[in-house]
């Protein structure tokens, strides 16, 4: 009887050890599908089988900018099917004064305490519901419920300026920014690390496809050439380029893709692109040109002006970067009215040899300084389609322009011979042409031609200050020696 028991005992056992090991192996597989699927969700407010041919976007959107907001309007009137949020639509932190001395010095040689810091969870949700409150988005997102309105982050509405996978409180900044955009609780959003998600729009033969990035929750430090995206935004990025075609392709980056406007500001200052991180830009071209996906575009913000940049030797054909920022802070606000032709003289001679020259722009620069939304427009009757890139005032008129058929984003039948840097286009980049030199490649005194004028004109100013105070002392001199005479 008692072997019998035992006998039981055992078989009892291996039966539960059977069950616990399928019931573990089953648990793994539901997590590797959940895994695999992660970041792709369904587009809010949307009708997958409707057509999809106006999308508007806008960033740097400072919640306590003074009202009316015009801009609102001329977004309404585009009526845009879907509206993108491309970062920094709340201004989250606080920043100190500029100070070179004192018991705070944040800026400097002298420099002991950071100018920018973060804010509180309760002050991130106030500056939230004021967005949200906003008059203009209001009618935007209540009075017109079906937009699709979708988003990511950059810095300031992550927590802190320039702020990477070191800020110690993304995850709360995580589920913020989920909660202005009405994140299903249930979303995949809620629970992976980073805000990146695909959305696709539109019926078959006419479908687009929205890549949002998180290009804030895995970056490595600035200038460390490491990583933008990390391990598994990459993976993920990669199986959404490699997965079901869609005539166009909308890959959202908080910050500038084709762009290099540090090479040419430096050493005076920099800006956040992906050209800072070379490496990782190099990778996210060749992933492109390898998936053999045709139709990819990139939209991007950050830089408080619009324009828009194209690289013609990044992948097998044209990749076009339309850059919006912002819809309240823009650069010729940052200086009195009467020195806003400075900035657009800079702009001006700033060398570029991404941006795209077109007959659509209000300033010989091609760039526009002030307020400004991001509109695209897709005529899908046309033969071919046309699509149309376009960096838009506040009164909704196009700042900054550009028109091409879709077949332009298309492969071509024989694929240009690689360079020697891992561009298309020649064998050296002295035969490169416009759209493909590399800023950092420019000869140095066009690289640096900025900064050369700022110097001649800063010594100019010095020497004319120089003289005028030696004339003046001269003039005194002269006036006391004569009232001694007198």
């Amino acid at each position: 009887m008692e072997r019998r028991g035992t006998r039981r005992s055992r078989a009892k056992a291996l039966v539960s050890l059977i069950l616990f090991i399928l019931v573990s192996l089953i648990c793994q597989a539901k997590a590797e599908e959940t895994e695999t699927v992660e970041g792709a969700v369904s587009p809010p407010n949307a009708n997958s089988n409707k057509i999809v041919s106006r999308i508007a976007f806008g960033s740097c959107f400072n919640q306590s900018a003074p009202q009316p907001q015009p801009i609102w309007e001329s977004i309404i009137r585009f009526d845009p099917q879907v509206f993108i949020w491309l970062g920094d639509n709340i201004y989250g932190d606080n920043k100190r004064p500029v100070r070179v001395w004192g018991r705070e010095r944040t800026v400097g040689p002298w420099k002991n305490i950071e100018r920018f810091f973060p804010s509180t969870e309760d002050e991130l949700s106030r500056r939230y519901a004021a967005v949200k409150s906003n008059p203009g988005y209001a009618r935007l997102r209540q009075g017109h419920p079906e937009v699709s309105i979708i988003g990511t982050w950059d810095d300031h509405d992550y927590g802190l300026n320039d702020a990477g996978k070191e800020f110690p409180y993304k995850d709360t900044s995580q589920q913020l920014l989920l909660d202005f955009l009405d994140e299903p609780h249930n979303s995949p959003r809620r629970k992976q690390a980073g805000v990146y998600a695909s959305y696709m729009f539109g019926p078959p033969g006419k479908q687009i496809k929205v890549i949002l990035l998180d290009m804030r929750y895995h970056r490595d430090p600035l200038f460390s050439d490491g990583t933008i995206l990390g391990k598994t935004q990459w993976s993920w990025l990669e199986k959404e380029l490699n997965g079901p075609q869609s005539e166009i392709t909308i890959i959202a980056s908080s910050i500038q893709v084709v762009s290099n406007l540090s090479a040419i500001f430096q050493p005076l200052f920099y800006m956040e692109s992906w050209s800072l991180f070379p490496k990782e830009r190099r990778r996210l071209f060749n992933l492109i040109d390898n998936s053999k996906r045709e139709g990819v575009m990139f939209i991007s913000g950050d830089v408080h002006f619009g324009e828009i940049t194209r690289d013609d030797c990044g992948a097998a054909y044209p990749l076009y970067d339309l850059t919006s920022s912002g819809l309240t802070q823009a650069v010729e606000r940052t200086v009195p009215k009467a020195l806003a032709f400075a900035i657009r003289f800079m702009a001006w001679i700033a060398p570029s040899t991404k941006r795209v020259f077109s007959p659509i722009c209000c300033f010989r620069s091609c760039t526009y300084g002030l307020p400004n939304f991001g509109a695209i427009e897709i005529d899908w009757e046309a033969t071919p389609p046309m699509v149309k890139l376009e960096v838009r005032n506040k009164l909704g008129k196009a700042a900054i322009g550009v028109e091409f058929t879709l077949s332009n984003l298309r492969q071509p039948e024989e694929q240009q011979p690689r360079s020697k840097t891992g561009m298309r286009g020649g064998q050296d980049w002295k035969y490169y042409k416009q759209h493909c030199l590399p800023e950092s490649e420019l000869p140095w005194f066009a690289k640096y031609r900025i900064a050369l004028v700022l110097v001649a004109f800063a010594t100019a100013s010095t020497m004319l200050l120089v003289l005028v105070v030696k004339k003046a002392v001269s003039g005194g001199r002269m006036f006391i020696k004569k009232f001694k005479v007198d």
